[in-house]
């Protein structure tokens, strides 16, 4: 995939990307592709907020509890009926399964990624 054009650190700023912990996860058998709902807990500032992910490698119970970067201000996405507020981020692996991206330690939830 070659690299996109060039951006301005003002639009990376524009971005808030936080460190969340995966709250629930439940089956989406409406989605397109094979997804979960997942709810993401940003500690009390922000609270919980759902995300519509393709992160089906991992098992429901795998990811409870684990800690994800996520960007927290892009506008909801209605996908299949169902409000998504917030993006997992994630990378693919060399099978192509999207792996979530996650802190090396615990960091504070809702913490700010810069």
């Amino acid at each position: 995939m070659p690299i996109k054009p060039e951006a301005s650190y003002n639009a990376f700023q524009s971005l808030d990307i936080r460190t969340g912990r995966i709250a629930q996860v439940e089956p989406f058998p409406r989605a397109r592709n094979p997804s979960y709902k997942v709810a993401v807990d940003f500690g009390q500032e922000i609270g919980i907020r759902w995300s519509s992910a393709q992160i089906t490698s991992y098992s429901a119970e795998d990811l409870i509890g684990r800690m994800v970067v996520c960007v927290v201000n892009f506008a909801p996405r209605n996908i299949a009926g169902f409000k998504s507020e917030v993006l997992i981020m994630g990378a693919s692996n060399d099978a192509g399964e999207v792996m979530v991206l996650t802190t090396a330690g615990d960091a504070v939830v809702g913490t700010e990624i810069f």
